[in-house]
């Protein structure tokens, strides 16, 4: 069973060797959120608060989204990078439709999807 928790402590040691195992396999690490803190340094990376094809990146979304219904957001923008099929079609599994895309200072391109909870 998969479900959402926030960053914790308790997490530090499995954190840590998906992280090892993500750099030593060379990949491009995604989303941007992972990386841009020093993972090592745990506890400043807790402050600064999709394994890939198994379906995770989509059910994380599905239960944010259940949470930000619970905060009574009715609309939710999700961007990724156009070259991160991965996240892209979890985000459009979960109801996203692309707005736009942007290209950004260092010439990358992002896409913008909307995800409207209904509320």
């Amino acid at each position: 069973m998969l479900k959402l928790v926030k960053p914790d402590k308790k997490y530090e040691k499995q954190y840590k060797e998906m992280m090892e195992e993500w750099c030593n396999a060379g990949e491009k690490i995604i989303p941007y959120s992972i990386r841009r803190l020093n993972y090592r340094n745990f506890d400043e990376y807790l402050k600064g608060f999709e394994e890939e094809k198994k379906g995770y990146g989509t059910k994380m979304i599905a239960l944010a989204l259940e949470e930000c219904k619970k905060l009574n957001i009715n609309r939710v923008l999700m961007v990724c990078y156009k070259d991160n099929i991965g996240s892209a079609k979890s985000i459009i599994n979960n109801g996203g439709i692309l707005e736009n895309e942007i290209i950004c200072e260092d010439g990358t391109v992002e896409q913008r999807y909307w995800i409207d909870l209904g509320i």
